[in-house]
């Protein structure tokens, strides 16, 4: 089956909480020394620089780490998380809006037996990808990444199959995790998770 890359457009758009929500359903797809791997996006978290205190970004921040979220909507961000675990990030919005969408857990579709071997596992199950740190390690994704087009080849976003699009009514908004540091916008719904996932932690 082929699959349609989201078009920069998508990635233009100055919501980031809807932007969130729509990754739903769409797979992430990476190409890594050759080997293709892709997954479901199952959980998004919303994060706007500007007046988000849990961002990087928040007021405006510029640092050497920030200075993707300041480039035009469609490329990567990739960081180390406690210098350990690789987190991705999709950067959306015009230039100089500094806006990101974390993806938080995947359902693995494309290159199975390449995404266990990642993982030393021998059969899928949910901390294959079920968690931030987790969907880069099962797609290869390090901060070599960071800055990618996401329309190009290396790494790239595409609209799912018509069955893996999720309705309104299966879509479950709740506050972020491990954000407490940020005070009253740690209490924002936003981050979106398809209920019933497998890969995706329950809404506290």
């Amino acid at each position: 089956m082929m699959y349609r890359k989201l078009p920069k457009s998508f990635y233009l758009d100055d919501d980031v909480v809807s932007r969130a929500r729509a990754l739903l359903g769409c797979r992430l797809w990476t190409r890594i020394n050759g080997a293709v791997t892709a997954g479901v996006i199952e959980e998004t978290e919303a994060y706007d620089g500007l007046t988000d205190r849990a961002s990087h970004a928040y007021g405006g921040r510029r640092t050497r780490r920030t200075s993707v979220f300041y480039r035009s909507g469609g490329i990567a961000y990739t960081y180390l998380c406690y210098g350990i675990h690789t987190l991705f990030n999709v950067i959306t919005g015009p230039e100089d809006i500094p806006q990101a969408v974390l993806i938080r857990a995947v359902a693995p579709c494309e290159g199975l037996d390449t995404i266990l071997a990642r993982r030393k596992q021998e059969r899928i199950q949910r901390n294959t990808a079920g968690g931030p740190g987790l969907v880069s390690q099962a797609l290869g994704i390090t901060i070599s990444l960071n800055g990618s087009d996401l329309t190009g080849n290396s790494v790239w976003l595409t609209s799912g199959a018509e069955d893996e699009q999720p309705l309104d009514s299966d879509i479950q908004a709740s506050p972020r995790i491990g954000i407490d540091y940020a005070g009253k916008d740690a209490l924002l719904p936003w981050r979106f998770r398809i209920k019933d996932s497998p890969f995706t932690s329950p809404a506290r």
